[in-house]
């Protein structure tokens, strides 16, 4: 596996945006929403070609912010994600979402959760 991006929750994602893009100097990779989540979608990353960027998630329903809410899950890239599923579930470890894809996405997704209820996303991309 490999690390491919963390995502944090913002309550604001221009004023996220401009912080990171801006004040940071990162870049803007892309921007979309998710209707079937009630959510957007930023990436940002370094301007050194790094791959490792950072997932700004802006929840529309969201109303209440407890400290601690706002690490949202930490990506890795795995090949076979459906074995990869049952391999950790064989283990023990609780499957939060199981494969599935999003729409206008060719990637399949699904969640895991660490000891700690972190969610720790695995997905495998279209080559």
């Amino acid at each position: 596996m490999k690390i491919d991006h963390a995502s944090i929750t913002v309550k604001d994602m221009n004023q996220s945006l401009d912080f990171y893009c801006k004040t940071l100097g990162l870049k803007l990779v892309s921007r979309r929403e998710i209707p079937e989540n009630k959510a957007e979608i930023a990436f940002v990353s370094s301007s050194d070609g790094d791959n490792i960027g950072i997932e700004l998630t802006y929840w529309k329903e969201k109303k209440d912010w407890t400290d601690g809410d706002q690490l949202d899950h930490i990506a890795f890239v795995v090949e076979d994600i459906r074995k990869l599923v049952e391999e950790f579930r064989s283990k023990g470890v609780e499957v939060a979402k199981e494969p599935y894809s999003l729409g206008g996405s060719k990637s399949v997704i699904a969640f895991i959760k660490d000891p700690n209820g972190i969610w720790l996303e695995l997905i495998q991309k279209q080559k």
